[in-house]
């Protein structure tokens, strides 16, 4: 059994906990958060012990592993201590809002040999992982452009004062939305290197961005669009989707259903030249806790086979969340330039 805490118990917070109560591999020790109310609920009912303070958790409880759910404008300190302890981590989504902050947690995980997993969900759902086995095994041929879009009604309304109208505290389509493409796009196809062209644009939000679009451009030269707007009222929640043409074919995926073309008849088994179609439950591994998706359980058990040595530490790492921070910093200093 692993010994794992959490730090943050929020709406991600929560979802992680009620996963790793049920983890045939973990032993919940022990829970923080700053709200009171939050930790005499979950000490009422829960089987371990709640905290204010992450670091008497962590002096008196000594988990192996911890999950970080706290707002992003704490992760750098948290995580960094954690480190230091030499405690595997796995931090919530954005990373960091510091790329220089991100580098240092990079370098130290390395150094220390930890386990460390960021909670970018949707390479964990069925339709993306089948996605990208296509186009890593050469199916698509040389792949020649992509779209990554994201829609759906988040902020439809001025006034919203909450962490998401804060840019402190990773708030803004850019942080919030636009990331899981960014880094949907850098693990699919190709990490992106230049940005050439953005616009961010506000529709209700006084302090952030609404909408983001961007000219993009991978390491290997692939060109691309990004279009992500968290105010569109035409879909009834977020959905996220790429286009990808290559030589061989076309994708069109997002986390229900993969429609690929294939212009000749050199098709991987289970295909055939012209439209496929895929859809998610046919592709989704089984899981032996549901909840909000199974990509969410999905997530912590490779974490938690990672932290056991049965799995490599390669989905999802520090250093791949750090390249999205970085495609994320350049698409702001490019609006301000």
């Amino acid at each position: 059994m692993i010994k794992v805490a959490l730090i943050g118990a929020g709406k991600m917070g929560i979802s992680h906990l009620a996963i790793l109560g049920a983890h045939s591999d973990v032993k919940v020790v022990g829970v923080t958060d700053t709200s009171k109310l939050v930790t005499d609920v979950l000490s009422k009912y829960g089987s371990f012990n709640c905290y204010s303070d992450y670091k008497k958790m962590l002096d008196t409880e000594k988990p192996e592993a911890v999950f970080v759910a706290a707002p992003t404008k704490y992760h750098t300190e948290i995580v960094s201590e954690l480190l230091k302890r030499n405690i595997h981590v796995f931090v919530e989504k954005p990373f960091s809002l510091n790329i220089q902050e991100g580098k240092e947690l990079v370098h130290l995980a390395k150094e220390k040999k930890l386990v460390n997993q960021v909670g970018y969900h949707n390479k964990f759902i069925g339709t993306f992982e089948e996605a990208k086995h296509l186009i890593s095994e050469g199916f698509l041929g040389t792949i020649q452009h992509f779209t990554g879009e994201a829609y759906g009604p988040v902020v439809v309304k001025p006034k919203q004062d909450t962490w998401r109208s804060k840019p402190t505290e990773g708030g803004g389509c850019l942080m919030d939305y636009a990331s899981h493409v960014i880094d949907l796009i850098n693990y699919l196809i190709a990490p992106v290197e230049n940005v050439h062209g953005t616009l961010l644009k506000s529709f209700y939000s006084d302090t952030v961005e609404d909408a983001v679009y961007a000219l993009l451009e991978t390491n290997s030269k692939i060109s691309g669009v990004l279009s992500v707007n968290w105010s569109d009222e035409t879909y009834r929640k977020m959905s996220t989707s790429l286009t990808i043409i290559g030589t061989k074919g076309k994708i069109i995926v997002d986390a229900t259903e993969l429609k690929v073309f294939f212009k000749d008849n050199q098709c991987p088994t289970n295909y055939n030249k012209g439209w496929n179609t895929r859809h998610i439950n046919e592709l989704t591994q089984p899981v032996d806790f549901y909840l909000r998706g199974e990509e969410y359980s999905l997530q912590v058990d490779y974490f938690i086979k990672a932290v056991q040595g049965k799995a490599p530490n390669i989905i999802n790492t520090f250093e791949s969340a750090l390249l999205t921070d970085m495609v994320i910093e350049e698409i702001k200093n490019f609006k301000n330039n």
